[in-house]
C-alpha cells in the first residue's frame, strides 16, 4: 500500500547503507570497473537456467565472462551474449550471460575484463531447499514484527502491546471521498463497540485491512498445508485467522473491512494514521477526547463491507471464504472441531457474495489504496478451498462448492485476463487449487476441466514471457511500477504452480528469471527482499523499522523478510515527504542506475520504493516456498 505524504516525521533513527564485501582471498588484480554485473544474489539450484546480466557503457557482445570461486580460482567461462537494448544513458548496452552449465555447488562471482570491466556480487549454487528455505523463516519474522494487539512475539524489534482500544472499537459509516480520495464529509458513528484487536499492520502504517489480510493468509496457509513450513508459520497463521474471525460477525452477519483511517482533513479537524510518524504503542498513551486532532489514532474507527446481512462484494466474500477454508484444511487432522468452525465461517461468507449487478468492488476506505477490479477469481478460489475443506471433514457440501468453483473459474477464464498472481488477482491459485479438487473428487456438472485450467495459466505465463522479451533485463513487470517486486515474485509463483499441476517445465527458466529480478538481477542491482543477498533495502519506509533499534543495531538485525515495492515511475518520487538528502536514513548508491522514467531509492522517506507490505511479503513467501520444494511435487 502507498502512504500519502506524512505531516509529521519524528525521531527517525539513522541507518547506514553498506556495500557488499569482497568474498574470500582474491589473488587476481582488481581493475577499476566501468560496467556492472547483475545476478540473483541468493543463487540458483544446479539444474536451473542461470542468466546474469551485464550493463555496459559500450557493446561487449562476445566478451569472455569468467566465473571464479571464493579464492579467485577460475572455474568456468562463458561468452557474453548479444545486446538486449539500453538500460540508461550510462549503460546503453545490456547483455545476457548464460551460466546454466555451472552446476557444481559452491559460491561464485563473475568477472568480465575486456572490452569492459565488471565483477558481480557473490552468489551460490546449491540445493533449492538450502538456498531458499532460510528466507521463509525471515518472512515469518516480518509478520511477527508487524503484529498488532496484545499478543506479541519476543524478537529483535522489542514489540510491546499496542492499540488495545481496538477491543471496544466504534463502527462508522463509510466515508465519502472525492476523485482525489479526499474525504468530503464528517465521520458518523453507526454501531459498536466491536472487538477487532489483533491482526497485522498492512504496510509501513498501522492500518488493518480484511482485503490484504485474507490474501496474506491464503498464501501463508498454502505453505502451511503443503510445505516447506518454517518454524513459527503455524502460530503466525493462527494469529491472523483469529483476527479475521473477529472481522466476521457471525451473529449479525457483518463483515468488517478496516480498522483505522488513513488521512484526516483540516476541514474535519482530525489526523489519520498516516499523518504522524510514531511507534504503535504511542497511540495508547494519547489523552484525547472526541473532537481532538489525534482522537482517531487512539480510538480507531472500524468500517464494514455492507449493512448487516446484506450481500458482500464478491472479491471480499471469495477471498475471505478461501482463507477460512484453508485454515479448516490445515486444522482438519489435529483439531477437527476448530476446522469445522472455520468451514462454517467460510460457508456463511461465501453464501453472501453478490454476483449480479456487482458494481464497484469494495476493498478499503478509500478504495484507491487497493483498487481491485476482478472478482470471479476470488469466488473460484473460495469455492475450491471450501470443496477441499469439506472433503477432508466429510461434509456433504463438497461437491456443491466444487461445482460452484468450476462455474466461477470458467467465467474467469472466459474473461481472458493475463494477470499473474498479486493481491489483486488470485487466478493462479484458483486454477491450481481447482485442479487439485478435480483430481480429488468427481464433480458432476463441472463447467471447466483441468485442460482449460492449465490453458488459463499458460495464457498468463505466455503474456509474462512476451513482456519479459521486451524488457532489457528480462523482467515481466517491466522497468518499474506499483507492486513491482511482488509482481515479479507473483510470476515466479505462477510458473511454479503451473509446473505443479501439469508436470510441464516449459516456464521453469522464465520463473527463475523473474525471481532473479526480485533478488538482484535488475538495473539497480539490489534485492528487494530484506536480508536476501548482499545488497538489499536498509532504510525502509516502515515506522517500526525506522523508529526501533533492535539488538546490537540495525546492521545486526535488519527487518528481514520484508518485501518492498522496488523501482517505481520517476514521477512518484515527487511525492517524497522529505528530500532524499535530508532523510535520516538514506542512500544515493543507486542514483547512477536511475532512468528518466524510473527510479529506485533506499530511503526511509520513499514510500514509492522502500515501503514493505504484508501482501508483498506473502507473495514472496509463497514463491520462495514453491522454489524451496525443489523437485518435490
Amino acid at each position: 500500500m502507498v502512504l500519502p505524504a506524512l505531516i509529521a516525521l519524528t525521531a527517525v533513527v539513522a541507518c547506514t547503507v553498506t556495500r557488499a564485501k569482497r568474498v574470500g582471498d582474491d589473488p587476481l588484480p582488481e581493475p577499476k570497473a566501468d560496467a556492472v554485473l547483475r545476478v540473483d544474489q541468493v543463487g540458483y539450484a544446479p539444474d536451473e537456467t542461470k542468466t546474469a546480466m551485464l550493463l555496459a557503457p559500450r557493446d561487449a557482445a562476445g566478451a569472455v565472462a569468467t566465473v571464479v570461486n571464493d579464492v579467485g580460482t577460475k572455474i568456468f567461462t562463458a561468452r557474453v551474449g548479444p545486446g538486449r537494448g539500453a538500460w540508461n544513458g550510462r549503460f546503453p548496452n545490456v547483455h545476457p550471460i548464460d551460466l546454466s552449465a555451472l552446476t557444481a555447488p559452491g559460491r561464485y562471482r563473475i568477472r568480465v575484463q575486456q572490452p569492459v570491466t565488471a565483477e558481480s556480487p557473490a552468489f551460490r549454487i546449491g540445493p533449492a531447499p538450502s538456498l531458499f528455505g532460510p528466507l521463509l523463516a525471515d518472512s515469518v519474522q516480518y509478520f511477527q514484527a508487524h503484529r498488532d494487539g496484545a499478543d506479541q512475539v519476543p524478537g529483535p524489534w522489542q514489540r510491546v502491546p499496542a492499540h488495545l482500544e481496538d477491543r471496544r472499537a466504534t463502527v462508522y459509516d463509510n466515508p465519502r471521498y472525492d476523485e482525489d480520495s479526499q474525504m468530503t464529509g464528517p465521520m458518523r458513528r453507526i454501531a459498536g463497540p466491536v472487538d477487532v484487536e489483533g491482526g497485522w499492520y498492512d504496510a509501513g502504517d498501522f492500518l488493518k485491512f480484511t482485503h490484504t489480510t485474507a490474501y496474506a493468509l491464503i498464501a501463508m496457509l498454502l505453505v502451511a498445508r503443503d510445505g516447506p513450513a518454517p518454524a513459527g508459520l503455524a502460530e503466525e497463521a493462527r494469529h491472523g485467522i483469529e483476527w479475521l474471525d473477529k472481522m466476521w460477525d457471525e451473529r449479525t452477519r457483518t463483515l468488517y473491512i478496516q480498522v483505522g483511517i488513513g488521512s484526516g482533513t483540516g476541514e474535519h479537524g482530525f489526523l489519520g494514521d498516516h499523518d504522524t510518524w510514531r511507534l504503535p504503542q504511542v497511540d495508547d498513551t494519547l489523552a484525547v477526547e472526541p473532537g481532538d486532532g489525534r482522537y482517531f489514532q487512539r480510538y480507531r474507527p472500524v468500517f464494514r463491507a455492507a449493512d448487516p446481512g446484506d450481500r458482500l462484494s464478491p472479491n471480499l466474500a471469495g477471498r475471505v471464504a478461501a482463507a477460512f477454508a484453508l485454515a479448516a484444511q490445515v486444522a482438519a487432522s489435529t483439531d477437527p472441531d476448530r476446522a469445522r468452525r472455520h468451514l462454517n465461517a467460510a460457508a456463511e461468507v461465501f453464501a453472501l457474495a453478490e454476483t449480479s449487478d456487482v458494481g464497484e468492488l469494495v476493498t478499503t476506505q478509500p478504495r484507491s489504496f487497493y483498487p481491485e477490479n476482478s472478482w470471479a477469481d476470488d469466488l473460484a478460489a473460495g469455492g475450491a478451498e471450501l470443496a477441499l475443506a469439506a472433503h477432508l471433514l466429510g461434509d456433504q457440501r463438497a461437491t456443491t462448492w466444487a461445482r460452484q468453483a468450476t462455474h466461477w473459474a470458467r467465467v474467469n477464464a472466459d474473461d481472458r485476463s493475463t494477470a499473474a498472481l498479486t493481491v489483486y488477482d488470485l487466478s493462479a491459485i484458483a486454477d491450481a487449487e481447482l485442479t487439485r479438487v478435480l483430481s480429488t473428487m468427481a464433480v458432476p456438472g463441472a463447467e471447466i476441466g483441468t485442460d482449460r485450467l492449465r490453458r488459463d495459466l499458460r495464457a498468463r505465463l505466455d503474456a509474462g514471457v512476451k513482456a519479459a522479451g521486451r524488457d532489457p533485463m528480462g523482467a515481466a513487470a517491466g522497468i518499474a511500477g506499483p507492486d513491482y517486486a511482488a509482481r515479479q515474485l507473483g510470476y515466479a509463483a505462477t510458473a511454479a504452480l503451473y509446473r505443479t499441476i501439469s508436470g510441464d517445465d516449459r516456464y521453469a527458466a522464465f520463473g527463475t528469471a523473474q525471481r532473479a529480478v526480485a533478488l538482484g538481477a535488475n538495473g539497480w542491482g539490489s534485492s528487494f527482499i530484506v536480508g536476501a543477498g548482499t545488497t538489499y533495502p536498509r532504510c525502509l519506509h516502515d515506522q517500526i523499522s525506522s523508529l526501533s533499534a533492535p539488538g546490537a543495531g540495525r546492521e545486526a538485525s535488519p527487518m528481514v523478510g520484508a518485501v518492498v515495492n522496488g523501482p517505481h515511475a520517476a514521477a512518484r518520487f515527487a511525492e517524497l515527504p522529505m528530500d532524499v538528502a535530508d532523510s535520516p536514513c538514506s542512500s544515493d548508491a543507486f542514483r547512477n542506475y536511475d532512468r528518466p522514467d524510473a527510479r529506485y531509492t533506499d530511503d526511509v522517506g520513499s514510500f514509492a520504493s522502500s515501503e514493505p507490505a504484508i501482501d508483498f511479503t506473502a507473495t514472496g513467501l509463497l514463491a520462495l516456498a514453491l522454489t524451496a520444494r525443489g523437485d518435490d511435487p
